[in-house]
């Protein structure tokens, strides 16, 4: 799955696509069905990149929910380019419980060193890395958490990502908002479009990057609604 000639705009989907997980359960097919008929109205010309979460393949996937996934939506870990930007998606599910798929979660990790190695190499604008599972919430030291990564697990991801030059994570999972920073590396965890469990409204989070830097917003519905994105992105998005 790629989006090479996304034209430097892309649509993306941060897991938790179904909320009858795993593959099996009741409404799954007429949830998916739901989902797809949805997702035609996109408009073509902007591709959809889809990132894999524990409602897609489950909180301890298997080599089934895996499969299932990859022949409903695609592949579940991959890196595409735009415009310069090195982009990486990451099934997150193999960093927090991969007990029953260990050698599913070893092809990502050798794949992963390889996609970083490249990134170091490259100097790319950018590298920027999407998964559903957050390192951290708020610190790299915070207490292991269920919307969390495990200590040694997040210490081991984010030295591998900020040592070769990743500018951003991108998280979901959490239906709040919240992040931090790690060395230069911002990890950003967005609150959700539909089911929330802090203090944030449905919303989405706009990301503009550009050759020198990545800004980004969370937006309310209802804010997009009454006033749409705001005038200092949109001169943002009009750079070349």
């Amino acid at each position: 799955m790629s989006a090479a000639e996304a034209g430097g705009v892309f649509r993306r989907a941060q897991g938790r696509t179904l909320d009858a997980f795993p593959a099996g359960m009741p409404w799954r097919k007429e949830q998916t069905k739901d989902l797809q008929r949805v997702l035609r109205n996109v408009d073509r010309d902007i591709p959809l990149v889809l990132v894999s979460g524990n409602h897609d393949v489950g909180n301890v996937p298997t080599p089934e929910t895996i499969a299932e996934f990859q022949e409903t939506w695609g592949d579940d870990y991959f890196s595409f380019w735009v415009g310069g930007v090195l982009f990486l998606v990451l099934n997150s599910q193999f960093l927090y419980d991969a007990s029953r798929c260990p050698t599913l979660k070893q092809a990502q990790d050798q794949w992963l060193d390889q996609q970083l190695s490249t990134a170091g190499q490259q100097k790319c604008q950018h590298a920027i890395v999407f998964q559903h599972i957050p390192l951290f919430l708020q610190s790299i030291d915070e207490d292991d958490d269920y919307f969390n990564l495990t200590k040694s697990v997040r210490k081991e991801m984010a030295d591998k990502f900020t040592k070769a030059g990743i500018k951003a994570v991108f998280s979901g999972h959490y239906h709040r908002n919240a992040g931090g920073t790690y060395q230069n590396m911002d990890v950003v965890v967005s609150s959700a479009i539909g089911c929330q469990l802090g203090n944030d409204t449905h919303g989405v989070r706009v990301v503009v990057v550009t050759a020198d830097k990545i800004v980004h917003r969370y937006y309310s519905l209802d804010e997009l609604s009454e006033r749409g994105i705001e005038g200092d992105l949109m001169d943002l998005m009009k750079e070349k």
